[in-house]
């Protein structure tokens, strides 16, 4: 738990008292945050506000911030000309339906903090938080920012300053346009929108936000017996996440509720949303109010399935990193801009997640003012805020979800598949190393590696003269992906060379294969981390006997001693098909990225009969040839799996783990792939 230090409390006894404000009086344990108006009217201090702030001069009352007449959401006028900031919508709602892509690996949850300074008495003014909201429904406006696949919108409490009922008539009609477009959403109430704890009984924010309401939402799950808690469910990269948008102050009952919601649901993470849990210090870290600690204790704490936690109420913005009970890490943010230019602008956040790379970025805006800068309309103080991108503001966390759910959501191992399933039309050879010895054990020298495709393309061993034992040895270690759940490992090596490794027997019919009409070869594979680009460079995985010069190559790009076909690995650990089509005199080549040690990749190699692509991962690379490339040259020799020759004689040996190898006379699409 962070606690305040003792300069700090004094700086926030002052603040306090200058201002009248009572919000740490509330139980903050943050100092150097503010929540402006605390519990009290907000007129006055409002005012004061807007003149701290250089809005309230003659320019500003033109510019209608505290003008009377409220625009609802109607798909009315814009405003008129020479107002930029008129009282009526600027354009229609989008009337399109709420489609998000709920398989989609990339998708982004917003934030709407404190909107209480566009509902404020007769000050109404919600264009702002109308433009976010279109920003929202509209995936033509949002093209290219990120938010492409927009699952849900979470408002974080004081939608309004007074809790007023002719307040909430103005808010509904904004979220009326939520409610048109069958979006996904919550709300909650915020210390300006009620008093007491979620057993304070009927208030115009629950007449206005009620469980009915919230029931017409389809992330909609449940609500707390008295209204002011609820629980949605939303589907969103292949998976049900839960979010609970949580009252400003709950009561005992309302924290069983909480509980027994995520108790029913074990395997959903969850994300809390709430009013106040944290408020930051001036270096952009947070830490827990005294009713955060509450928060913390009661159900944040041994609940593993929460991971991200959101609040406004304080200013400015910050986040920590807490561990729970079960030794995980729990994000707590704060994001709140009521402070800032017109009142927060109805500035959102967007959470970008994407569960491929295993991040959340982060990103924090203001659409009306896009829409201002896009019609040049724009004054110097708006054109700062449009975009926020301090530290505390535009960031990135990055998250494991595999690993962080997996004490409630573990991802099931893959199961291995029969080799009998990934004999696909046109399968020349398949090798697969789950019949052989035990793992750890030493590859015998008599062992046979049968073709599962019932070719006769079978490997047998073979060694470089002095290689010491344990050159090559079964595993049962092996990519999540693939088909067979076991491997060889190769210890070799080159300069010397060292090592063993396999080949095709002599009279193997796919020794004479040409690939005239196309072909793929896929192999999974792993380098560890002794890995060692002097030793070890250049080896290859997958390779064919006989030169180049034997084979008469002699363009522009051959090398007359290098094989006519090699699947390697650079001293840089970079993927190299390196080939000699017949209708070629030289070499075509295909590269990858750098990649790692100690992770299994696949790889694929296709080619259609005139084009070669390369895979990673199911991945197509960017530096694949496109120049025309018809089959492989043969000197109707082996291939060799894990060796590499030179001038005809083996001076490489593969140092790292094959899994299992396919070659086709065909080019597969990623989809038939062994990892698919």
């Amino acid at each position: 738990m962070t606690t305040p230090k003792p300069d700090q409390e004094e700086a926030q006894a002052a603040a306090t008292e200058h201002t009248g404000h009572d919000e740490h009086a509330a139980g903050c344990a943050c100092p150097r945050t503010a929540d402006l108006d605390g519990n009290g009217i907000a007129a006055s201090s409002r005012r004061r506000f807007l003149r701290g702030a250089g809005v309230l001069g003659a320019g500003a009352a033109a510019a209608g911030l505290l003008g009377a007449t409220p625009a609802y959401a109607s798909g009315s006028r814009s405003g008129a000309d020479g107002d930029p900031y008129g009282q009526t919508a600027m354009t229609p709602a989008p009337r399109g339906k709420w489609r998000p892509d709920p398989e989609s690996p990339r998708f982004t949850l917003v934030v709407m903090p404190d909107t209480q300074y566009m509902f404020d008495q007769d000050r109404i003014h919600p264009v702002p938080m109308e433009a976010s909201f279109r920003y929202v429904l509209d995936p033509k406006g949002r093209a290219g920012d990120g938010d492409e696949n927009i699952v849900f919108l979470a408002h974080l409490g004081d939608v309004t300053q007074n809790g007023l009922t002719e307040e909430y008539a103005a808010a509904t009609k904004v979220f009326d346009m939520l409610d048109r477009a069958r979006a996904s959403y919550s709300v909650l109430a915020g210390n300006h929108d009620v008093h007491g704890d979620d057993q304070r009984g009927a208030t115009p924010y629950l007449d206005t936000f009620s469980s009915a309401r919230a029931r017409k939402t389809p992330s909609y799950h449940s609500s707390s017996p008295d209204g002011y808690n609820t629980c949605h469910i939303f589907r969103a990269g292949g998976r049900s996440w839960m979010l609970l948008a949580l009252d400003w102050r709950m009561s005992q009952k309302g924290f069983a509720w909480a509980n027994a919601v995520i108790a029913a649901n074990p395997t959903l993470p969850v994300i809390v949303t709430t009013h106040e849990i944290v408020g930051s210090y001036d270096d952009g870290t947070a830490g827990l109010s005294d009713y955060g600690q509450q928060m913390w204790d009661d159900l944040i704490k041994n609940n593993d399935q929460i991971f991200l936690t959101l609040n406004g109420h304080y200013w400015p913005p910050g986040s920590t990193v807490m561990k729970n009970s079960h030794g995980n890490d729990v994000h707590l943010h704060i994001t709140n801009y009521q402070d800032r230019y017109y009142g927060g602008a109805g500035m959102i956040r967007s959470y970008r997640f994407d569960l491929d790379r295993g991040r959340i970025d982060v990103a924090t805006f203001s659409p009306w003012i896009r829409e201002l800068a896009a019609r040049q309309e724009a004054n110097s103080l708006a054109a700062e805020e449009m975009e926020l991108t301090s530290p505390v503001d535009y960031f990135s966390m990055a998250i494991d979800f595999d690993e962080r759910f997996a004490g409630f959501a573990p991802v099931p191992p893959r199961k291995a598949r029969p080799a009998r399933q990934m004999l696909v039309r046109g399968t020349l050879a398949y090798w697969r190393f789950d019949n052989g010895g035990a793992a750890g054990g030493d590859v015998a020298a008599n062992t046979v590696v049968k073709d599962q495709a019932g070719n006769g393309n079978d490997l047998v061993l073979r060694s470089v003269p002095g290689t010491p034992a344990h050159a090559l040895t079964w595993t049962d270690d092996h990519h999540p992906d693939q088909p067979g759940h076991a491997g060889l490992v190769f210890a070799g090596q080159g300069n010397p060379v060292s090592g063993a490794y396999l080949q095709t027997v002599d009279r193997a019919p796919i020794n004479q294969e040409t690939f005239a009409k196309g072909y793929t070869f896929e192999v999974f594979f792993k380098v560890p981390a002794d890995w060692d680009g002097g030793r070890n460079g250049w080896s290859s995985m997958l390779s064919r006997a006989g030169s180049a010069g034997q084979a008469g190559k002699n363009g522009p790009s051959a090398t007359a001693d290098e094989p006519v076909l090699t699947l390697s690995l650079s001293s840089s650990i970079e993927l190299q098909w390196n080939a000699y089509p017949l209708n070629q005199n030289g070499a075509t080549t295909a590269w990858s990225h750098l990649l790692q040690k100690e992770q299994w990749w696949h790889v694929a190699v296709t080619n259609d009969g005139r084009i070669i692509k390369l895979y990673v991962n199911g991945c197509e690379e960017g530096r694949n040839p496109t120049s025309e490339a018809i089959g492989l040259t043969t000197l109707k020799m082996p291939f060799l799996l894990g060796g590499y020759q030179w001038a005809g004689a083996v001076n490489q040996v593969f140092h790292g783990t094959i899994g299992d190898v396919r070659i086709t006379n065909r080019a597969l699409s990623p989809r038939e792939f062994m990892n698919a």
